[in-house]
């Protein structure tokens, strides 16, 4: 899409390469005072480990000129997805930076508010509650970070640090545990990567971390099992 595409979203990470997909499912057509809408689910994926499915997207039908994003403006569509392009982009800046994705998380929050409180206020409520949920997840973002860093130590050969940072990653879902022990973005993230968590944990010998992670990851019991024994 190249209002995607061509948009800056931001300075510091603007050479970011995020594979981001974008699936609308129309369901149709609603009247809003003399404005004719559509209505529809979206669905924003980057193939990995972010996913995120809107069921309550609305916005005018035949809506003229081209798309461009505006803070102080609120546009139905153009604001819309702006909210998930940033939401996925401070998810990415998470995993490059302890908390990175802070700065971009609160704008997402702000779209959300002006969105609930414009005409077009459909499934606001629900981003709002979405990006708070999803910021506040401290222990997924710590995991995140941790995970990625590991492997990067790991992949230059610095075992030492690796498993330093694995252990925080094993912290953070610690964290996630005591607050939802199955927290849907998590599971969703530790379903992206187990795989290569396991293969890497069982090349280092760790065999406490692989049995940490078969209590925190029962969806994967059976993967950690096979790298344990």
């Amino acid at each position: 899409m190249r209002y995607i595409k061509s948009t800056r979203w931001d300075e510091d990470y603007s050479d970011l390469q995020i594979p981001l997909h974008i699936q609308f499912i129309f369901e149709g057509a609603a009247q809003k005072g003399a404005q004719e809408t559509y209505l529809c689910q979206v669905l924003f994926s980057t193939g990995t480990d972010q996913r995120y499915f809107d069921k309550s997207v609305q916005f005018p039908y035949g809506q003229g000129g081209l798309l461009y994003f505006d803070l102080v403006k609120f546009d139905p569509l153009s604001s819309f997805l702006a909210f998930y392009v940033n939401l996925v982009l401070a998810g990415e800046m998470d995993t490059y930076e302890p908390n990175g994705g802070t700065r971009i998380y609160e704008l997402c929050r702000e779209i959300a508010l002006r969105g609930t409180a414009s005409e077009y206020s459909r499934g606001w409520p629900d981003r709002s509650k979405l990006v708070n949920n999803v910021s506040t997840n401290f222990g997924l973002r710590k995991t995140k970070f941790s995970y990625y860093y590991a492997m990067e130590l790991f992949q230059d050969g610095n075992m030492d640090e690796a498993l330093l940072e694995f252990s925080n990653m094993i912290k953070g879902l610690d964290e996630v545990y005591d607050r939802s022990p199955r927290e849907h973005y998590t599971m969703l993230f530790l379903k992206a990567h187990t795989n290569e968590l396991a293969k890497v944990l069982q090349l280092l010998g760790q065999k406490n971390m692989l049995k940490d992670m078969m209590e925190l990851d029962p969806d994967n019991l059976e993967i950690y099992k096979q790298a344990l024994y």
